[in-house]
């Protein structure tokens, strides 16, 4: 018998999955716990349907990533901090104070954490790396001065 996973089900499937099990299995495990449902036509239809919606918006998200990227890749934030003698900070620039200066600079809202930097202590241009979606990425830079 032909069933759609509801749920992820160990060496059977991920949810979404069409698979191929026994009756018993399907009628006296599967169906009673709402961990799969037969695979009619109107569930198949269904199934398809939600797969599409699903890569859709993946292409729409991959879409504005790139868009996002292409518009920070080469771009440059600048960051003022005080310190102390031979340029050293009080203290170091964090990915928040970065990510607030992004938005504040160039009007781009971005995740915090999605921005890779080496430890910024000392006055100088430094190269950071955003991540915005799985293969997409930009370098940017960060100046810190007075």
């Amino acid at each position: 018998m032909k069933v759609i996973l509801l749920q992820d089900v160990k060496d059977l499937g991920k949810k979404g999955a069409l698979v191929n099990v026994s009756d018993g299995y399907a009628r006296n495990y599967l169906f009673p716990r709402h961990i799969a449902a037969e695979a009619s036509k109107q569930a198949l239809n269904e199934l398809d349907a939600k797969n599409r919606a699903l890569e859709h918006k993946k292409q729409e998200e991959l879409a504005a990533a790139e868009n996002l990227a292409r518009t920070l890749s080469g771009a440059s934030v600048k960051i003022t901090a005080k310190a102390g003698q031979n340029g050293r900070l009080f203290g170091s620039v964090t990915s928040k104070e970065i990510a607030e200066h992004l938005s504040a600079q160039l009007g781009v809202e971005v995740d915090r954490r999605k921005i890779t930097v080496e430890d910024i202590k000392n006055y100088g241009t430094y190269e950071a790396e955003m991540k915005f979606y799985p293969g997409v990425s930009a370098t940017f830079y960060v100046i810190v001065g007075e």
